[in-house]
């Protein structure tokens, strides 16, 4: 005869099996869905390495940035932006989930929201580190240089930054649930990247403002294994100026998606 302590053990395991369990498939499924949309692949993982070929790979190779050269400073910059752009993507793909009521199917599931946030998460990451990995192989073979444990160091801070743009992407997704989300987080990417020291280099009181922007602590964090923090023209960004500024957006992002998306799955 089993004992009541047992049976509750049971009926409390199978739940969480069903729920974890969903949640793999949902995400395998997810990605299946993401290399189907070949013109997303196209634009979120290839343009960022087109991009570099015509910025960074035409540089002179000979002209050093720390402990590496130009195009090396600029293949990060645009790895670290085809990681963002990747991972804010396919965050953002919420709002169309919404749009289809698709969100409300889910919740007829064993998949529980906490799982769904985590699954889009996940495959965020997923999906930055493609554009990421490519970079890394254009780079190598286009002339940008740089010490071993920099090339690691470097992409590697380049992809993780691209979390907190990831958690951005699912707040912009809640809030707007429609098409125009994708078209609108494009927009702003791309400016935050002007501002934020991503395409053009700035100095003087542009720095200084760019400090502010959300996208100067990641890729500044990135680049700091190659230069130490010191730009292009020769001024010092403090280390922990660069991670107070990783530290705010990223937990500003994180409670404006939870915020976003909590209050989105309510009105359904």
């Amino acid at each position: 005869m089993i004992s009541t302590a047992t049976a509750t053990a049971t009926a409390t395991v199978e739940p969480r099996s069903a729920v974890g369990n969903a949640s793999t498939v949902y995400l395998r499924n997810d990605i299946r869905r993401v290399f189907r949309n070949r013109r997303a692949m196209i634009f979120t993982i290839a343009m960022p390495a087109l991009l570099y070929l015509v910025f960074g790979a035409t540089q002179d190779s000979t002209e050093s940035v720390g402990s590496g050269n130009v195009a090396f400073y600029v293949l990060i910059g645009m790895a670290l932006y085809g990681a963002v752009l990747a991972a804010a993507s396919n965050a953002a793909a919420v709002s169309i989930e919404q749009q289809a009521g698709w969100t409300r199917t889910l919740m007829m599931t064993p998949l529980r929201p906490a799982g769904y946030v985590a699954s889009k998460v996940t495959l965020a990451l997923s999906m930055s580190a493609l554009p990421v990995v490519l970079l890394a192989a254009v780079g190598a073979l286009s002339g940008a240089r740089a010490d071993a444990g920099v090339w690691v160091l470097c992409f590697l801070l380049a992809w993780l930054g691209s979390a907190a743009f990831a958690a951005l992407g699912l707040a912009l997704g809640s809030v707007l649930k429609s098409d125009g989300a994708m078209q609108a987080l494009g927009g702003v990417l791309a400016l935050l990247a002007f501002a934020g020291n991503v395409f053009v280099p700035l100095s003087g009181t542009m720095l200084r403002i760019s400090e502010f922007t959300p996208m100067f602590g990641v890729v500044s964090l990135a680049r700091y294994p190659l230069d130490g923090g010191v730009t292009v023209y020769d001024e010092q960004v403090e280390l922990w100026v660069i991670i107070a500024n990783v530290v705010f957006w990223a937990a500003t992002f994180a409670v404006a998606a939870s915020y976003c998306y909590n209050r989105s799955t309510r009105r359904q």
